[in-house]
């Protein structure tokens, strides 16, 4: 029987193995699939996200929490459940207040988390509030979309090393060219992951990387772009 026993553990012990193997360590990026530009109080909201390792794989069977605070109220933490897609993650909200509400996303791989943009909760019955800018919705993407993960930009981590992370401040590049690589990161070679964004979310999310750059150039050298 202990013969039996110690044959049976040896191929369950390779498993084990092969799943620490897999994700030993380091760090993760979370993508959220769809951040709305604001919620209604007492109104269930569902947020999906992924997350990767290093930006690239997939990582299944973790356990995320979310946590959702604003001035003088907090939510209890909402546990996330896996999706049927690889590395995905589901979660309903409910905000009980209207206010300007926070919220983090703990993946549960070492002490990876994303703090969101602050998401303007209104009333049930309450006009919708203002449409952000394409540049605007931008910004808020950088961070929801995990480009903070790989990137640096002054106006949404400047605290984040250049020296290891891809700084985007100032740059400019072809409208068309940078929708296109959006769409498409293969087009060149890079490891950056195709994340499926929208049309809506790549016109926003160029709007704010050149938006951002033309700050910086004199307005006499914009006249005639």
């Amino acid at each position: 029987m202990k013969r039996q026993c110690v044959q049976f553990m040896i191929p369950l012990l390779g498993v084990f193995a092969l799943v620490t193997a897999a994700y030993p360590g380091g760090w993760a990026i979370i993508t959220v699939n769809h951040l709305p530009d604001y919620a209604v109080a007492g109104q269930p909201l569902t947020l999906t996200f992924s997350i990767r390792q290093h930006g690239k794989t997939f990582l299944s069977g973790l356990h995320p929490d979310i946590q959702a605070t604003a001035a003088g109220q907090r939510m209890n933490s909402v546990r996330a459940i896996r999706t049927a897609a690889p590395g995905e993650y589901s979660a309903a909200l409910t905000f009980p207040e209207p206010g300007e509400w926070k919220i983090t996303i703990m993946s549960g791989f070492n002490s990876t988390a994303t703090a969101l943009p602050v998401l303007k909760v209104v009333g049930s019955g309450t006009p919708p509030p203002t449409a952000f800018s394409p540049a605007t919705r931008g910004v808020r993407l950088f961070t929801s979309k995990g480009c903070i993960g790989c990137h640096r930009h002054i106006e949404v981590n400047p605290e984040h090393a250049t020296e290891v992370r891809l700084d985007l401040t100032g740059k400019r590049f072809p409208t068309d060219y940078l929708k296109t690589f959006l769409r498409d990161p293969g087009i060149k070679p890079a490891e950056m992951p195709n994340l499926n964004l929208t049309a809506d979310e790549i016109e926003a999310l160029a709007a704010f990387i050149n938006k951002s750059a033309a700050k910086s150039i004199p307005a006499e050298s914009r006249r005639g772009q």
